[in-house]
């Protein structure tokens, strides 16, 4: 059996975490619903770091940054350095 160019090729795709608050307000109606809050996820030199506001500083230091509630493709080497730090990186 003969593999295509197409077939080949993995995709990735890594969701930074997601935090839920809840209740989603103050009448009784919300209290069963929650709302989901995006943490972003950046690395600075060798470390990463996980933040919900972070700051244009951290931002601007870091070398790689995931903005909370996106989904990113990723490279085999990103993968493997999100993972290696706890990451989960689906494969498509």
């Amino acid at each position: 059996m003969f593999l295509t160019q197409k077939e080949n090729i993995m995709a990735y795709l890594f969701a930074p975490p997601v935090l839920e608050y809840g209740p989603a307000g103050g009448h009784w109606l919300f209290w069963r619903y929650s709302l989901k809050h995006g943490v972003t996820v950046y690395k600075v030199g060798n470390s990463w770091y996980e933040e919900e506001y972070p700051s244009q500083d951290d931002l601007d230091n870091a070398s790689v940054v995931y903005l909370g509630g996106h989904e990113y493709p990723v490279t085999l080497a990103e993968k493997t350095d999100l993972e290696a730090a706890g990451y989960e990186v689906s494969t498509v």
